[in-house]
C-alpha cells in the first residue's frame, strides 16, 4: 500500500462509526503493538486505539476527522496536517500527526500534536 492509501485509511478509521469495522480497519493499517499518543490519550494496538476513537466519536456526535495537507516523508517518518470538523462544519481541533512507518509498510507509532507551534519566547 502507498503511504497515500496507508494515511488515509487510518484517517478514515476517525470517521468510522461501527466499532467493528473501525478495529479491523485498524488493524489492517498497524502493526500489532502500534502506539498513538496525543495530549489526552496513549494507547498501544488497534482494539484500544479504536476505543479512544470512540470516546471522541461520542464527546462529538457528527464530528469528522480530515487530512489537510499533503504527506511529508523521509527515512521511514511521515507528517500530515489534520483537521476535525463539527457536525455544523466549524474547526473543533487541528494538528500535525506524525508517523512511524515499518520496512513492511505498516504504522508503527503515531504522534499527534494538537494547534499551531507555540510561539519562540525570546526574552525580550
Amino acid at each position: 500500500m502507498a503511504v497515500d492509501e496507508l494515511i488515509d485509511a487510518y484517517c478514515a478509521s476517525w470517521n468510522q462509526g461501527d466499532p467493528a469495522a473501525r478495529t479491523a480497519q485498524l488493524a489492517a493499517v498497524l502493526t500489532e503493538t502500534a502506539r498513538y499518543t496525543d495530549p489526552r490519550t496513549d494507547a498501544v494496538g488497534a482494539a484500544a486505539l479504536s476505543a479512544h476513537i470512540g470516546s471522541v466519536q461520542a464527546a462529538r456526535p457528527g464530528a469528522r476527522i480530515l487530512r489537510t495537507t499533503a504527506i511529508d516523508t523521509h527515512h521511514g517518518f511521515a507528517r500530515f496536517g489534520f483537521q476535525a470538523v463539527g457536525a455544523d462544519g466549524s474547526e473543533l481541533l487541528h494538528g500535525v500527526d506524525v508517523v512511524e512507518l515499518t520496512d513492511d509498510g505498516r504504522i508503527a507509532r503515531i504522534t499527534g500534536f494538537f494547534g499551531a507551534l507555540p510561539e519562540l519566547d525570546t526574552g525580550a
